[in-house]
């Protein structure tokens, strides 16, 4: 029996695409590759860290239940200065259905990726607390309130480091298979963007309380303008788009896995049914195109 393929799999950020990373990972087991190493940003890093953990399976059972309504319910809005969501109930629900978890438990060495706003740098979580960690590495800033943990104030990884293949302890057996979900690919189906001449706005931004609703509403202008929340995502995603760029340049993956960004948007987690298939033909299509 010939020895399994070897992977360093490194998991970029995205909010809702991430979930392709579930389809990705299916994959790669289906083509007879062992995983050795899990590197994850944001929802990369929520996806690698709960599949090092042997969850995979409870986690995307749960994902695929979800409804529009049932992602909103997991929203505990705050509304305070430092973002809108705290973010407890959702990783309540997370502990629920996988169970606390620590880091240097796996079998599989693991990374999440988050920022320290304070001291400006990178942090990687490589044991400790799960959910602590994922917690902290999908702070989207001015979203989700960040996590105060002793002299660090700790937000999304993709602050700094999106797709962070430079974190990879390279073997020289194995190969590097990086997932981009922010790529400018075309999209090949819509889950998508449901009406295209019409401005995008958030599906929860319609059931926010009057209040919050003014602050997100763009002024009526000859041109078209952006409501808070594209302005928080569109700006975020510009910085992370560059930063990843750079990073496949330098840092040339083996195989590179592109899921587009305009799949779906950051919240659109009940779509997760044909996100994990998308993920699932992304990688099918890279590995056709790869010389391994």
């Amino acid at each position: 029996m010939s020895e399994k393929k070897k992977v360093h799999l490194v998991l970029g950020s995205g909010g809702a695409r991430g979930v392709a990373h579930i389809g990705v990972i299916e994959e790669l087991e289906k083509e007879g590759y062992e995983i050795i190493e899990v590197i994850g940003c944001s929802m990369g890093a929520v996806v690698g860290g709960i599949y090092c953990a042997g969850q995979l399976p409870e986690y995307k059972k749960w994902m695929l239940s979800l409804t529009k309504k049932g992602v909103f319910d997991l929203l505990d809005f705050t509304f305070t200065s430092q973002g809108f969501v705290k973010g407890e109930r959702l990783f309540g629900k997370h502990i629920e259905v996988t169970g606390q978890q620590k880091i240097e438990d796996f079998k599989i060495p693991f990374t999440a990726v988050a920022t320290d706003m304070k001291h400006h740098k990178e942090v990687h979580f490589k044991e400790g607390d799960l959910f602590k960690a994922l917690r902290a590495s999908v702070s989207i800033p001015g979203i989700f309130t960040p996590i105060v943990d002793e002299e660090k104030v700790l937000v999304d990884g993709g602050v700094l480091n999106p797709l962070p293949i430079n974190l990879v302890n390279k073997r020289e057996d194995a190969i590097i298979v990086a997932v981009d979900i922010n790529s400018k690919t075309i999209v090949e189906e819509l889950l998508v963007k449901e009406e295209k001449k019409q401005r995008k706005r958030y599906w929860f931004e319609s059931i926010l309380p009057d209040s919050i609703k003014e602050l997100t509403k763009s002024e009526e202008k000859k041109i078209e303008s952006f409501s808070l929340f594209e302005l928080m995502e569109s700006t975020f995603s510009f910085t992370q788009d560059r930063l990843t760029e750079l990073m496949i340049e330098h840092y040339k993956p083996d195989i590179l896995v592109e899921v587009p960004r305009e799949t779906c948007d950051t919240f659109e987690f009940y779509k997760s049914k044909q996100l994990v298939e998308i993920g699932a033909r992304a990688f099918r299509n890279a590995l056709a195109k790869s010389e391994l």
